[in-house]
């Protein structure tokens, strides 16, 4: 059996054999966002670490989310941007990451970002340092809750402050992955499922 580690240096070949799909802002006409997709390996297989927003913050309140941020000028590339959001909110310094590739662009029409997720290998069990002004808590899913054989975890409605909203959803342990957090991850396993050599059914 294939452990963790494999599968992630696996991924990592995986997104490096591929050009991502660019959402091209000639106009300038969406703000820009770079977000870590944090892999690891946890109980001999590959896990993805999220984060609950607290429902202070200014986007996405109380959402399942990437560690992850709005770009700012003093950011070089939207890496830059991912590993720098991901040291304030959670505490994962830059120099522990191992970036596998990127991801393809996101666009989130609610808070009209462009969201430019990368995908990198993080140590675990880890000394997070939480940002209790932007994060309420870590969340780590097995990645197989992802894959699309793994019809019992997933939906297509879910109801966000009274509004309902139609596209892919994922249900963990009371926690509901959803909106371009879902959408990421659903691209993500699109690309590198059955590339792996074992099915991620669900255990």
């Amino acid at each position: 059996m294939e452990t963790g580690k494999d599968m992630v240096h696996l991924i990592g070949e995986v997104l490096n054999s591929r050009n991502p799909g660019v959402i091209e802002d000639g106009e300038h006409l969406y703000r820009h966002a770079g977000v870590l997709i944090p892999l690891f390996s946890m109980n001999g297989g590959c896990a993805v670490l999220f984060t609950k927003r607290t429902d202070t913050v200014e986007h996405h309140k109380g959402q399942i989310s990437f560690p992850g941020g709005a770009v700012d000028d003093e950011d070089n590339s939207f890496i830059d941007t991912a590993l720098r959001e991901s040291h304030e909110e959670v505490g994962i310094r830059p120099e522990d990451v191992k970036i596998l590739g990127p991801m393809d662009d996101t666009l989130t029409l609610a808070s009209n970002f462009v969201i430019h997720p990368v995908v990198g290998l993080i140590p675990y069990p880890y000394d997070f340092v939480i940002s209790e002004v932007e994060v309420e808590r870590v969340i780590p899913v097995p990645l197989n809750l992802f894959h699309p054989e793994n019809r019992e975890a997933r939906g297509d409605v879910f109801e966000y402050m009274g509004e309902p909203y139609t596209g892919p959803t994922f249900f963990y342990k009371g926690d509901v992955i959803w909106g371009a957090t879902a959408k990421i991850m659903e691209k993500f396993m699109k690309i590198v499922a059955d590339k792996l050599p074992l099915p991620l059914k669900k255990k």
